[in-house]
C-alpha cells in the first residue's frame, strides 16, 4: 500500500479570494514505512505575499520570484502522487487549494476520498485534547525543534511520524504478533515435553562405544563420566 504524506504552504486561507499555493512537500510511505522518496517544490504565486502569511512560513516575494508557476509543475506533482492515499493534517484546507490550482489550469480534481485527514483521526482518538501538529508531537515525543517556521517538506516528514503513531505506533502489526505468540503458548510458561513413548535407537557403533569406554577407564576412579555408566 502506497501513501503520500503531504503539506502545502499558501498566501492565505481562501483560493476563492485569490490566495495561492507557494510550497508543496510530500513524503512517500510504502506499507507505512518511509521509502526516502520525496517531492518538494517552491511555487511563484504570481501575487504579493501578505505579511501575515510571511510570518508563518517566511517565504517572501524576493525568494519566490524566480520559482516556477503552478502550471509548469502540476503534471510532475500529479505523477508523483498517482492514485496513492494522501495523508494530510486538516485535509480540507490543502485539498481545497490543490483542486483550485488544478482547476484553474484545466487539470482533473483530486477526489476528496483520496485524502486521509490526520486531524480528524487525532480528534477522534483524543477527544477534547489539542490536535495541532505541534501538540501531537509533544504527545508522542516526536522532535520538532527544527520547526521554527512552517515548511511543507519538514512538516510532511514530521506528520509522517505522527501518522504512524496515530495508526498504532511504528510497528502497526505488533498487537497481532503478540496475539499469535499467546495463541501458540497454549500450555503455559511451565510446560515441558514428556518422555518419548519409544526411545530412539542408539546411533553409536559397537566400536565407538568400546573406544569411549576405554577413554573413560583411563581417566581414573574419580572421573565424572563413570557416574553415567
Amino acid at each position: 500500500m502506497r501513501e503520500i504524506v503531504l503539506d502545502t504552504e499558501t498566501t492565505g486561507f481562501d483560493p476563492e479570494t485569490g490566495d495561492r499555493i507557494v510550497e508543496i512537500g510530500a513524503v512517500e510511505l510504502l506499507r507505512h514505512v518511509p521509502t526516502g522518496n520525496t517531492y518538494h517544490q517552491y511555487i511563484n504565486p504570481e501575487r504579493a505575499m501578505p505579511n501575515e502569511a510571511f510570518e508563518v512560513h517566511g517565504l517572501g516575494d524576493d525568494f519566490l520570484r524566480d520559482k516556477p508557476v503552478f502550471r509548469t509543475i502540476a503534471q510532475e506533482f500529479l505523477d508523483f502522487i498517482g492514485d496513492a492515499k494522501l495523508v494530510i493534517h486538516n485535509a480540507s484546507f490543502d485539498m481545497k487549494f490543490l483542486n483550485a490550482e488544478l482547476g484553474w489550469i484545466g487539470k482533473r480534481s483530486l477526489p476528496t476520498d483520496q485524502a486521509i485527514d490526520t486531524l480528524l483521526i487525532a480528534r477522534k482518538k483524543f477527544p477534547g485534547a489539542p490536535a495541532s501538529l505541534d501538540a501531537l508531537c509533544r504527545r508522542f515525543g516526536i522532535d520538532n525543534s527544527s520547526r521554527t517556521l512552517h515548511g511543507a517538506l519538514l512538516d510532511s516528514e514530521i506528520l509522517a511520524e505522527v501518522y504512524l503513531e496515530l495508526i498504532g505506533g511504528r510497528q502497526p502489526d505488533f498487537e497481532l504478533g503478540a496475539l499469535q505468540e499467546q495463541t501458540i503458548d497454549t500450555h503455559g510458561g511451565d510446560w515441558r515435553p514428556g518422555p518419548r513413548p519409544h526411545p530412539l535407537a542408539a546411533r553409536l557403533t559397537e566400536k565407538e562405544a568400546a573406544a569411549h569406554s576405554a577413554f573413560v577407564d583411563d581417566l581414573g576412579d574419580g572421573a565424572v563420566w563413570k557416574t553415567y555408566r
